[in-house]
């Protein structure tokens, strides 16, 4: 038994539909948005940015056990993806999520990959 179809299309209507869809899609926009956060470093650091509202960098350093320049390479990519913002307070750099919908899509990611872990054991 093949997992492939012997025929071209089978509903036409769908194709279509599904096909003008993508053309209004930022697909490519989509795919950076994967690209940064299938980094566990930096979703790590998103995590964390929905646990608390603003953190500074030296406190994200530690929360993922690294150095302070590791750590703001990271903010900076998540700020450069408009993930992230920063505001600067004397010495200080803090860090705050950029875009509130993006606290749902970590969460969801956290809930569903719960979901995965447990799928797995069974």
């Amino acid at each position: 038994m093949k997992d492939s179809c012997e025929i071209y299309c089978y509903d036409e209507r769908k194709v279509q539909k599904v096909k003008t869809a993508l053309q209004q899609q930022n697909i490519s926009g989509m795919v950076r948005l994967f690209k940064v956060l299938g980094d566990e470093t930096r979703m790590k650091i998103a995590f964390a940015l929905c646990e608390e509202d603003e953190l500074c960098v030296c406190d994200v350093a530690n929360i993922i056990g690294s150095s302070m320049a590791t750590a703001s390479h990271h903010l900076r990519t998540l700020k450069q993806l408009g993930l992230a913002k920063h505001r600067k307070e004397g010495k200080l750099a803090f860090y705050s999520l950029e875009d509130d919908q993006v606290r749902p899509f970590i969460q969801l990611a956290s809930v569903h990959s719960k979901g995965l872990v447990t799928n797995a054991a069974t």
